[in-house]
């Protein structure tokens, strides 16, 4: 085989600052174990997802039933991710993750049981799609934390290149997977595959040692439970970490058009449920490209102003979408604004993970729930709100160069955070 085409300096090989960087793969065991559980287990739970939203549509034949999938998700998704991301910070994560990861398997085991058993309750798989989430909502927080326990700091951006790959194949692969699996075997089939799937993450959680939080300086009392407000009190005297979070609502809440592509995919595009299809996966190839050419990240070193840019090139994307009338010069707007979100959500993470202490980290990945799960759904609100007063043009255009503007004021307002440098990561 021949060698690696390397750069100029000779030490890097030239296609690890193209592609995605697999150094955390090949140097920890316990990650590589870790991702390759989650993607396999991330894969059923969409599949999973799209199964639980045609079975309530088969019984009820409602959408608005349907929707309500959504909300029976959401709630306890915002509401447990910042207990959560305390009970993290008090337990050890390895316990954590791994009986949160069996709670997930037993629910998926109750609706293939019932699925099996004929027995086609609507009630049924809202109460267990709640206390899906919970579950999630329990695990990822334990999960992102181990992450700086098992990598040096360098190798986070890579790591969270690698995550956001993983999210983002699932949301595309796993509802596509799942909606043949369905139509050929039935929803049990779906359910069983996911318990199946899970088996990866409960093996790599089991595998991995001790991950109890470390104390602060002068903590002796070990007994004494992390406090959700601590969370929000640390969060609020830290600058840099507070301004990931803002730039971030920026994008989702006030760029988020959503909401408005069936309307689009008809007034603009001459379209129907086909183009609504292609308008909400374009921003998900965009981020799954991003995913894959993120081997360029890890050599940024100003991560603060790397975040301003992406999400000011998000809402640029959007700003621009806004303005087309050809559905493949859209689509490829959406992209662009797909891969700019996951270079954004590579250094949030990484500055969240990086400039924490570990005995904070659960509870600011807490958080890092609540504001992922509900600024999208403040931005489709929001989105379709201000198309009926307006038009859905000026929604989208207003709302991508609203995003410019308040990031912009944000840099402008915070300087300190495009001076931050990963080098010395200042919370």
């Amino acid at each position: 085989m021949p060698p690696a085409t390397t750069s100029k300096t000779g030490d890097i090989p030239l296609r690890s600052r193209i592609f995605a960087d697999l150094t955390p793969l090949r140097s920890s065991a316990d990650y590589r174990r870790l991702w390759c559980g989650n993607t396999i287990s991330w894969m059923g739970q969409q599949m999973t997802a799209l199964a639980v939203s045609l079975q309530v549509y088969a019984i009820t034949g409602s959408t608005f039933s349907v929707g309500l999938v959504g909300l029976c998700s959401l709630v306890p998704l915002v509401v447990f991710g910042l207990y959560g991301g305390a009970i993290a910070d008090t337990v050890d994560r390895r316990k954590l993750g791994l009986f949160s990861a069996a709670g997930a398997t037993v629910m998926s085991v109750v609706l293939a049981t019932a699925a099996l058993a004929g027995y086609h309750r609507v009630w049924l798989l809202y109460g267990v799609v709640a206390l899906q989430a919970v579950c999630f909502a329990m695990n990822s927080p334990a999960r992102s934390s181990m992450i700086p326990r098992l990598l040096p700091t360098e190798q986070l951006p890579a790591a969270n290149a690698l995550n956001s790959l993983t999210s983002n194949l699932g949301l595309m692969g796993g509802p596509m997977l799942g909606g043949v699996i369905v139509g050929l075997w039935g929803y049990q089939a779906a359910y069983l595959i996911d318990v199946v799937a899970f088996s990866g993450s409960l093996y790599a959680m089991w595998r991995l040692p001790s991950m109890r939080p470390e104390r602060g300086e002068g903590r002796t009392d070990g007994s004494r439970r992390a406090s959700v407000l601590d969370g929000l009190r640390f969060l609020a005297t830290r600058p840099n970490l507070r301004m990931t979070f803002f730039s971030d609502l920026a994008a989702m809440v006030l760029a988020q058009p959503r909401a408005l592509f069936p309307a689009i995919a008809v007034l603009w595009f001459g379209g129907d449920a086909k183009t609504v299809g292609l308008l909400v996966a374009a921003p998900a190839v965009g981020a799954v490209l991003g995913g894959l050419f993120s081997g360029w990240l890890g050599g940024i070193r100003r991560h603060g102003l790397a975040i301003l840019l992406a999400v000011a090139s998000w809402g640029a994307a959007i700003a621009c979408f806004g303005l087309s009338r050809n559905l493949w010069l859209g689509l490829f707007f959406l992209a662009v604004a797909g891969c700019a979100d996951t270079i954004s959500m590579v250094f949030r993470s990484t500055m969240l993970q990086a400039a924490t202490p570990d005995r904070m980290r659960g509870r600011l990945q807490g958080v890092f729930i609540v504001v992922v799960a509900g600024g999208p759904r403040l931005g489709d609100f929001l989105a379709g709100s201000a198309a009926d007063l307006t038009s859905p043009a000026t929604a989208v255009i207003g709302g991508g160069l609203a995003c410019v503007l308040v990031v912009t004021g944000l840099g402008l307002g915070r300087r300190a955070f495009a001076r931050y440098d990963a080098r010395d990561p200042q919370p």
